[in-house]
């Protein structure tokens, strides 16, 4: 991952890399047990209730949004933007032969590929714009759109419409949120609203990269996150086959002691 340095060019910006992998840990977590309820059988009904599916939305978030900061600092986006849609394929590849049922055609990888490739013309389009003005606009189209793969634009309660059915009738519209066709992705990140927040994060790297940010945000205060969250690329493609392999073992074994049956 893109290495985050201060102006003075000392150091690293330890706290977004230790948030960064406190959120990859947590989306780790999340990922055992979705293997453990949807592919190995376990009834957990919290797993689906509305507490679980906002935790996983915000820990998601904020890895999207810090992913966003740390174009500020990199020296090609773009070139990070194919390596890391190139390793969405590779997941896309791998569950298509191995675990059709868990098919991931357009995931956070994906997602966070195609964001770094279009930062470059929206950050050239964003810095002609005064930065309040800038960061108001996208966190706006974050808002009107992050109801969009249901079908509705706005804010719900307050103002909103249904968008018409023809462009979730396409199907290969749904890598940019209108979702449906018989699209399927297991992990599912579309463009909008993602690409508005994770812009919305390139603020936050701009800002830092200035050395305007407060001292304690500068320096490390858990090294082991901080290692994480230099390296989440490597452990987020290796996290699930490593996952599913233990959990494979433990149930296999469970399974051969008569405790468990799936």
């Amino acid at each position: 991952m893109i290495q985050l340095i201060r102006k003075s060019g000392e150091g690293r910006v330890g706290l977004i890399d230790e948030v960064r992998g406190f959120a990859i840990l947590c989306m780790v977590v999340y990922h055992a047990f979705y293997d453990i309820v949807n592919i190995f059988g376990v009834d957990i009904p919290l797993f689906y209730s509305p507490f679980i599916n906002s935790l996983r939305t915000i820990f998601a978030g904020a890895f999207i949004f810090i992913s966003g900061s740390a174009c500020y600092f990199s020296r090609s986006n773009l070139k990070r933007g194919i390596i890391c849609f190139g390793l969405g394929m590779v997941m896309t590849i791998g569950t298509a032969l191995f675990m059709r049922d868990q098919l991931i055609l357009f995931g956070i990888l994906h997602m966070l590929g195609v964001s770094m490739m279009l930062y470059v013309p929206c950050h050239w389009v964003l810095k002609k714009l005064p930065d309040w003005l800038g960061i108001g606009i996208l966190f706006v189209l974050f808002v009107l759109t992050y109801h969009l793969s249901s079908g509705k634009m706005g804010i719900p309660g307050v103002w909103e419409f249904t968008l018409p059915s023809t462009l979730y009738d396409l199907g290969w519209l749904s890598p940019l949120g209108f979702l449906g066709g018989g699209f399927y992705s297991a992990d599912y990140f579309p463009l909008f609203p993602w690409l508005f927040l994770f812009l919305l994060g390139s603020y936050l790297g701009k800002y830092l990269k200035a050395g305007k940010g407060p001292k304690f945000i500068y320096g490390t205060h858990s090294r082991p996150l901080a290692f994480i969250g230099r390296n989440t690329l490597i452990v987020y493609v290796l996290h699930q086959p490593v996952v599913y392999g233990i959990l494979w073992v433990v149930f296999t074994l469970l399974q051969t002691a008569g405790i468990y049956s799936y």
